[in-house]
């Protein structure tokens, strides 16, 4: 029943977004941080819409460690569908999403996220996915932060996969601080009992800035491992909030 009432959310919105992108593409004509702002409002609308159709219990954990001053690079765990509504709505500065370059082929979804300063990655291209980053770099000395899920795409079971090095390379060359994020128990929305959707209880923690220069050459050097491992102990610690 969650399922066919998000489904039908999602249809209606999509309509409504018609007449929306017009709006969207004016106000972009005269001010494209204004036309980032709009859209991201929006779609955070939408997005708790589809985490309340689902019946997601947030729990918010450490959202004052994100410097309200300065964009950021936000780093995650990736477990489900519902990450990303969870992190968006929860995100307090203006922020664009890498993602994998299939999702760029769905209409209505790849309009918002231009919209939004997101980027799609090619994951199988490295060249490309090199051209991706430095968008990335550009993005963050433009003001705008961006959110990587560095393991590249879902992870089955309770261990998070590798990090990739590269997602880190948009803080090292930017400057901009990482802020490592713990989501916790959204797999138990959809993943884990597919196609259902059923309530669950689930946990987004913000860690504190972590900023690259400021670390030691092996940290530096291991700079994945050191931020996976960060996420790591706020995961086992969240856990016992959705037990």
């Amino acid at each position: 029943m969650r399922l066919i009432l998000i489904v039908i959310f999602l249809i209606l919105f999509f309509i409504i977004s018609i007449p929306l992108f017009l709006i969207e593409f004016i106000i972009g004509k005269f001010n494209r941080r204004a036309q980032v702002a709009s859209a991201q409002k929006i779609v955070v609308v939408a997005f708790r819409v589809v985490l309340f159709l689902a019946g997601a219990k947030q729990t918010v954990i450490g959202k004052d460690n994100v410097p309200k001053d300065e964009p950021v690079l936000y780093i995650s765990n990736h477990r489900s569908f519902f990450d990303i509504p969870l992190a968006y709505v929860n995100l307090p500065t203006l922020t664009g999403f890498m993602a994998k370059k299939e999702i760029a082929k769905v209409p209505f979804l790849r309009t918002w996220m231009g919209f939004l300063q997101c980027l799609f990655l090619d994951r199988k291209d490295i060249r490309q996915g090199l051209k991706t980053i430095l968008k990335a770099i550009d993005q963050v000395k433009a003001g705008y932060s961006i959110f990587i899920s560095p393991e590249g795409t879902r992870s089955q079971g309770k261990e998070m996969l590798p990090f990739k090095e590269g997602s880190f390379k948009v803080s090292e060359k930017s400057g901009c601080p990482i802020i490592p994020v713990a989501i916790t128990n959204t797999d138990e929305l959809f993943e884990n009992h597919f196609p259902r959707i059923k309530s669950a209880k689930v946990v987004i923690e913000f860690g504190k800035p972590i900023y690259p220069k400021q670390l030691d050459k092996d940290q530096q050097k291991h700079l994945g491992s050191y931020v996976q491992n960060i996420i790591k102990e706020m995961l086992d610690k969240n856990q016992s909030l959705v037990d």
